[in-house]
């Protein structure tokens, strides 16, 4: 059996195109973080079974949604990802004569109407596709599922549809950079002028020039500062934690 399962938090905007393109899968699992919006209501209309659960951090959560979704395979969707027939015949091909117990994917990122192949995105690919209690999952925001075994890769791309608009990149920032900042802090790391001034230019440099960004023209530009920002975020909370000071609103 394959279980798609989705992590959700009012995302009415994006959750109907991506269960629509899950309809491949044997079920369709929603866990959710108690939306607001219309999230849970238009999966339940999309026949996806609905688990809550309030989210600690996202490895947390997928961890969670390991232990308690029986299943063969797990496929594990963002609400802003699509996907496509193509990649939807790969999956079922290789659960049916696997040759690994968890699969790399490839994204295509498509952002304010615009292809990115460089800057964040290039190279980049995650593992979704696994057997269900292969390994676990790792990190607060940029979790990663860790297996121990054969890994393979898919060759079709999942189609990625990032923040609709500038101010919602921006508000994922935020909210983002915070669950670093406390998973960095837990762990006793500590910042310093030094690196809230630094990380940002080099993070923007590693970004917009030695991964290429600038070939995606203006939209390349803003996402790489936009990154830079995130690494000032990031490094500016945790000092702030140190001195006491939270970082959510």
């Amino acid at each position: 059996m394959l279980t798609a399962v989705v992590l959700t938090r009012n995302e009415r905007e994006n959750i109907e195109k991506c269960l629509r393109s899950l309809q491949f899968c044997d079920r369709i699992v929603v866990v959710d973080d108690g939306s607001t919006d219309n999230t849970v209501k238009i999966a339940k209309k999309l026949k996806a079974e609905i688990l809550t659960h309030p989210l600690k951090d996202f490895a947390a959560q997928h961890n969670w949604t390991m232990e308690n979704i029986k299943s063969n395979w797990l496929f594990f969707v963002d609400a802003d990802e699509v996907v496509p027939q193509r990649l939807a015949g790969e999956i079922l091909e290789k659960i049916k004569n696997p040759n690994a117990i968890g699969y790399y994917l490839r994204r295509t990122d498509i952002m304010w109407n615009k292809k990115l192949r460089f800057g964040d995105v290039l190279g980049a690919k995650f593992i979704r596709l696994g057997r269900r209690g292969s390994g676990h999952w790792e990190g607060a925001v940029h979790e990663t599922w860790k297996i121990d075994g054969v890994i393979g890769e898919l060759k079709h791309p999942l189609h990625h549809y990032p923040h609709p608009n500038l101010v919602a990149f921006l508000v994922s920032l935020n909210k983002y950079s915070s669950m670093r900042a406390e998973e960095l802090y837990a762990k006793g790391e500590r910042s310093n002028l030094f690196q809230i001034f630094l990380y940002p230019i080099l993070k923007f440099k590693h970004l917009y020039i030695f991964k290429l960004g600038f070939l995606d023209g203006t939209v390349g530009f803003i996402h790489a500062m936009c990154m830079a920002f995130y690494s000032f975020l990031v490094r500016g909370k945790l000092y702030l934690l140190h001195k006491k000071i939270g970082v959510w609103s």
